[in-house]
């Protein structure tokens, strides 16, 4: 790996300086001080085959520090890439007339030879040795190559797990690399052993998360309870200046990356309002306003990476966006990403984010798994699911099965329904007997038109089993006659449009002055004003488990791996009008914006118009 040369060179060095202070029983001349310095100049130059030759001219001329010096000479060859030419001096060291951590080293050195010559039983001995302490700053070379030794052993968990005690060392591409290489470990052990292994495991466990991660890349929907809420974000923090707030940090120049043009342009466009809606909010807390440009993403690999190149060279110290899964992993592929990424959707090949990386998208598995959870809460273990036939349906029905059976429930059945059909009489026939069950329950997630078409045939069918879904089943508007037929359905959604999170803008009086704020891009308003609102606190989130945000589309919080995820509301259909279940998600009455800090704006908090009254912002295209 990269990191494991580029680290190693910075050892040496480090190693070599300290070993120019010899042991206090041999002083050395001033002629094999001097030579000493130039071999340490030459490797820290990168001269490393010359560093070598002089440290073996040293060993010859010092023969009380001999062994001292082929080992820096074997390091020095090592870092040259010749291994070979390392490996007949280490068969001349002399383990006891080694000294502080050079035993270690020589030790991490032969496991590397070892290794190149296939030999991983006796590299795994040399990096598991009991009661022999080792250095931080030969830790994480420890751990690479007792990983490399186990996988070679045929221990593909014990090599994960060393890879996993890598993770929060490792940056840039080093980490990628490392968090690619534990999930393919944990790939080959294969389903039925990684089930086995989780099922056995505390929640606090470490490696629980990346076994569900390995379960995801195999295809099965594992169980993603509800994030704990400890801690709001933006807490003011006590002394003399008691305008500091905790987590907060913004950057000085932001990239807007989003889609203005091709089949996702509409989208593109209600988050960027919300974006903006955000951010010109921003001035009622006094909140600092750094200069943003959009740039068109297109809504394709190629524009995006495009995009993001021209808002790096335009000197963005942070991108938010882009907002389709394909574009997204585009730039996940582009490891090291020069600046970090805000991106607004997950990756359509499930890779994990690098350091530096987030991702917040509105996941139909997020509400699966939340109704599943909401009903078990309820007192009801076994639900019959009926969903359309659409992608984000079927998401959102293995999702919840997954959490359901995780939370000791069960599913009774199953249908889908083709969107081109109106008579459910087959489909409903299925729940007799989920019917029978006094602790039974529906979970739907469809369109609200093809809602109302199944929910009378509920009634008529004598099914009165309460009935969930997700958020697809509100059009972001009361029309009471029109859902009527809705009635007693509970859903999960953005409390924004609800006015269900205190410290936002009121969602009537914007919606009155943008119209993407209305109906069924509300949600994706809501996004965009949630993805203003993480830019000063993303990357605390990420760091500090429990923290969380109070957004437009739910709490938001972050997991280990850098993804925001979100805790929504529950509301109601009550005489054909969506109601908020529990009021308000109302924790911390605070605001969570910081105040100011030298840049900040005047602006009366108002809502910009689709128009002219925007925000300053500099337009900039990506051609």
């Amino acid at each position: 790996m990269r990191f494991y040369r580029a680290a190693a060179i910075g050892l040496l060095i480090s190693f070599a300086l300290t070993g120019c202070i010899p042991p206090a029983a041999v002083q050395r001349s001033p002629a094999e001080t001097a030579s000493a310095l130039n071999a340490d100049a030459m490797a820290k130059q990168g001269q490393f085959d010359q560093a070598a030759q002089a440290y073996l001219t040293l060993a010859q001329q010092a023969p009380a520090r001999r062994d001292h010096y082929l080992l820096l000479a074997a390091e020095a060859y090592r870092q040259e890439g010749a291994l070979d030419r390392a490996m007949p001096l280490l068969a001349e060291i002399k383990r006891k007339q080694l000294d502080r951590d050079e035993p270690v080293r020589l030790d991490l050195l032969q496991a590397e030879v070892a290794l190149n010559q296939h030999d991983a039983a006796h590299a795994l001995q040399l990096t598991t040795q009991p009661n022999v302490p080792v250095p931080a700053p030969l830790q994480l070379r420890l751990l690479e190559l007792r990983a490399r030794a186990m996988e070679g052993s045929g221990d593909f968990w014990g090599a994960a797990r060393s890879r996993v005690e890598m993770d929060a060392q490792l940056s840039g591409l080093d980490h990628a690399q490392n968090r690619k290489q534990i999930l393919a470990l944990l790939n080959k052990l294969g389903v039925a052993p990684l089930k086995q292994r989780a099922a056995a495991m505390q929640p606090s466990d470490r490696m629980l998360p990346w076994i569900d991660e390995a379960l995801t890349q195999l295809g099965v929907a594992v169980a993603r309870p509800q994030p704990t809420l400890e801690q709001q974000v933006g807490t003011l923090q006590p002394g003399s200046d008691a305008n500091v707030r905790e987590g907060y940090k913004m950057p000085g120049k932001i990239a807007l990356l989003l889609p203005s043009s091709g089949n996702y342009a509409a989208a593109g466009a209600a988050i960027s309002e919300g974006f903006f809606a955000a951010y010109a909010d921003a001035s009622r807390n006094h909140a600092p306003r750094p200069p943003v440009r959009v740039y068109d993403s297109g809504g394709t690999p190629a524009s995006a990476i495009k995009a993001y190149q021209q808002a790096v060279d335009d000197g963005a110290q942070l991108v938010v966006g882009p907002l389709t899964r394909g574009e997204v992993s585009a730039l996940f592929g582009m490891n090291p990403l020069p600046v970090p990424l805000l991106a607004l959707n997950h990756p359509d090949d499930k890779s994990l984010p690098s350091s530096g990386v987030s991702e917040f998208g509105l996941l139909p598995e997020t509400e699966g798994a939340q109704s599943a959870d909401h009903m078990i809460e309820r007192g009801i273990h076994s639900a019959y699911v009926i969903v359309s036939n659409e992608d984000y349906a079927q998401r959102a029905a293995n999702a919840f099965k997954a959490e359901l059976e995780a939370r000791g429930g069960s599913v009774a059945g199953m249908g889908t329904l083709s969107s081109n059909s109106v008579n459910f009489a087959n489909t409903i026939s299925g729940l007799n007997a989920a019917d029978a069950s006094s602790d039974a329950g529906i979970f739907i997630s469809m369109r609200p038109q093809q809602a109302r078409l199944l929910l009378p045939q509920l009634k008529l069918a004598r099914v009165n089993l309460p009935v969930f879904a997700t958020s697809h089943i509100y059009a972001g508007v009361d029309d009471a006659g029109a859902n009527r037929d809705l009635d007693g359905v509970e859903f999960c959604d953005s409390p924004w449009l609800f006015n269900a999170q205190p410290g936002l803008p009121n969602h009537e009086d914007v919606a009155n002055q943008l119209p993407a704020a209305r109906g069924m891009s509300a949600r994706l308003f809501a996004f965009g004003m949630d993805a203003w609102n993480l830019v000063p606190y993303v990357d605390w989130l990420h760091e500090h488990p429990g923290s969380y945000l109070p957004g437009a589309t739910g709490q938001l919080t972050a997991d280990q791996f850098g993804r925001v995820r979100r805790v929504m509301v529950w509301a109601k259909f009550q005489d054909g009008v969506a109601h908020p279940l529990n009021g308000s998600l109302q924790m911390d009455s605070a605001p969570i914006i910081t105040p100011p800090d030298g840049n900040t704006s005047n602006t009366p908090a108002t809502m910009p118009s689709p128009s002219n009254d925007v925000p300053p912002v500099a337009n900039g295209a990506n051609g």
